[in-house]
């Protein structure tokens, strides 16, 4: 099987919207398949869909045992994005199904989203902007994100970009990873610390971890007690990182002065009176979509499938 003559499936609403993209893929595959639905699809529309592809470039869509039984002539999964809990990857394994992933492509976009959030809370920009909203004139311009701590959670790709970023805030940056990060430290001034003591110790904590059973829910009711009632909580990661019951009570309770999210468990949220907080700034998990990103992100998914129909 060739290039010219391999079926593909695409699903990403940010490729499927894009005139540039799509011309791009139709260039490089015959007729591909362009999910239309503005949503990423549930298993049994996925199966529909896909028919008789020989490769799925996918998102958010979860790959199961079900879908992958289902699609006995699939040869690849080019997945669009950087995270792979959506992906039974045992299963992938069990049906011969290749993967083609690039980590870190979109690192840059998520992470200037997560500065954002940083200047954001520390300027009361989100709650003095919601203040207006209401009719309220309230004038307090909070403090510089200048000699802050900040506690880096997860520094892969995306957590030592915004590191980078940080520098000329001179802040006091600590990470925790469960990788030894001594080399980076030594390049950027970093200091290693426990996660007990980035949760106890920093102004600003920032979530940057795969979602894994170690990482579900790591920001609890107990977690979020231990920090300072100054503190600020991001998440551009995974929303099951985060219980956000606790998040809310913390917040409605005032055991932390303010968070900011992208992602959340259920998207879109339908947790009303968590979305009310007004220490609270939530976005449509837009941190990888800027227009660059999405393009290196899909451009990265197209390369795989060229890869694997020309070998």
């Amino acid at each position: 099987m060739t290039q010219k003559t391999s079926r593909v499936a695409v699903t990403p609403p940010p490729i499927c919207n894009s005139s540039t993209l799509r011309n791009e893929l139709s260039d490089l595959f015959p007729q591909p398949i362009f999910n239309d639905t503005e949503r990423y699809l549930t298993e049994d529309e996925l199966i529909r869909f896909a028919g008789e592809a020989d490769a799925l470039l996918v998102g958010r869509d979860r790959i199961t045992d079900k879908i992958l039984s289902a699609l006995p002539q699939l040869k690849i999964i080019a997945k669009y994005g950087v995270g792979l809990d959506n992906i039974d990857l045992e299963a992938l394994h069990r049906h011969q199904v290749k993967l083609g992933w690039t980590a870190g492509v979109n690192r840059r976009s998520v992470a200037e989203l997560t500065l954002t959030f940083m200047l954001g809370l520390c300027h009361n920009v989100f709650k003095g902007g919601w203040a207006l909203k209401q009719g309220q004139w309230a004038k307090g311009g909070g403090q510089l994100l200048q000699g802050k701590t900040v506690g880096i959670i997860g520094c892969g790709n995306i957590g030592k970009e915004v590191v980078r970023l940080l520098n000329p805030f001179e802040c006091r940056v600590w990470i925790r990873d469960i990788l030894e990060m001594s080399e980076f430290c030594k390049e950027t001034g970093a200091v290693e610390k426990s996660f007990e003591e980035v949760l106890g110790g920093a102004d600003i904590i920032s979530l940057h971890v795969p979602l894994t059973e170690e990482t579900r829910k790591m920001i609890d009711v107990a977690a979020l007690s231990r920090m300072r009632p100054t503190a600020f909580l991001i998440n551009t990661s995974r929303g099951d990182v985060v219980d956000q019951t606790a998040l809310k009570e913390a917040l409605v309770n005032e055991t932390i002065a303010g968070a900011a999210l992208d992602v959340f468990s259920q998207e879109p949220p339908e947790d009303a009176e968590l979305l009310a907080c007004p220490q609270l700034m939530g976005t449509p998990h837009i941190g990888g979509n800027s227009i660059e990103a999405v393009e290196a992100m899909a451009r990265a998914a197209f390369q795989h499938l060229q890869d694997y129909f020309n070998k």
